[in-house]
């Protein structure tokens, strides 16, 4: 036997057993048996930046990659998120959404998922990326998007957002949570009024969801991006030939803007968040993806409501 094979023996009842629970919350959420947690631990805002009692440039939803597990984010989108506080203090920011809980649960918070993390800790990674794979599934992607677009929209009302308001509303989303970001669209159309500017880095998502409630989508992506190349290549509706799927249909209609962020990857020390890694003008890759990031936003809060 060889070792694929042994692996294959080894993983194959996993990840079945993965692909069943991944089902799980999203059909729970849509029977009613559980309400989507809104409550926050004692002490945590829910959000920080731009003073609270006046109404900020915009606020900034960050969901991040499949490495997400607990309402703080992880250590490089950690990262992003203080530099992106500390460069554009106008802004309120919320990193707490669960972008792969439909129910808005943490795998930090579960006592079944703490031992996991001691014992098994890929299981955490591939629970996620199972989360993407039901979140693009045709059958379960309007509820999924329900869901996670119905938690974002709470988590805004809970940090002060107004409906109607016209303060725009920024999704940033770091791989697999562009699939969450461009699902969330319609849900935050309804129920805050709002077109939300998506900003995908590195984005890993299927091109099903309709972009036309979004106010436009950034591409932040990298020559050097192998994991963003495997999903443009194995989802469909990325390819060209499918103009019907949502994400070509907001190519056609211009909405669809790509910004090079080379020679950036999507993981490791020259990642897109590295602070470590620096470019020939000397910024680091952090500095560099904060500063195309806030431009973007602040082109956007210039240009108001659209």
């Amino acid at each position: 036997m060889t070792w694929f094979a042994l692996l294959a023996l080894l993983l194959g009842p996993v990840l079945l057993a993965e692909a069943l629970l991944a089902r799980y919350e999203v059909l729970v959420y849509t029977a009613g048996w559980r309400a989507p947690a809104t409550g926050l631990p004692p002490g945590m805002p829910y959000a920080r930046g731009a003073d609270p009692g006046r109404p900020p440039a915009a606020y900034l939803v960050y969901l991040d990659g499949i490495g997400k597990r607990r309402f703080t984010d992880t250590r490089d989108g950690g990262q992003l998120v203080k530099a992106l506080i500390a460069a554009a203090p106008e802004l309120r920011v919320l990193g707490q959404v669960q972008p792969y809980s439909p129910l808005a649960a943490p795998l930090a918070n579960r006592p079944v998922w703490v031992w996991i993390r001691r014992h098994v800790g890929l299981l955490l990674f591939l629970h996620n990326v199972m989360q993407i794979f039901v979140a693009a599934d045709h059958r379960y992607r309007p509820l999924y998007n329900r869901a996670v677009g119905g938690q974002i929209a709470d988590q805004l009302r809970l940090a002060g957002y107004e409906p109607h308001s016209g303060v725009p509303v920024v999704l940033l989303s770091y791989s697999g949570g562009a699939q969450v970001a461009t699902g969330a669209v319609d849900e935050l159309r309804a129920r805050l009024g709002a077109s939300p500017l998506l900003i995908t880095l590195g984005g890993f998502h299927n091109g099903a969801n309709d972009l036309t409630g979004a106010a436009r989508l950034h591409r932040l992506t990298s020559s050097h991006d192998r994991i963003e190349r495997i999903g443009t290549w194995m989802f469909p509706q990325r390819w060209a030939v499918f103009r019907g799927s949502g994400w070509n249909r907001a190519r056609r209609a211009g909405k669809v803007t790509v910004h090079r962020l080379d020679p950036a990857t999507h993981l490791g020390r020259n990642s897109y968040i590295s602070p470590d890694a620096h470019r020939a003008d000397g910024r680091s890759h952090l500095d560099h993806t904060t500063d195309t990031v806030l431009a973007l936003i602040r082109e956007r809060s210039v240009a108001g409501p659209r």
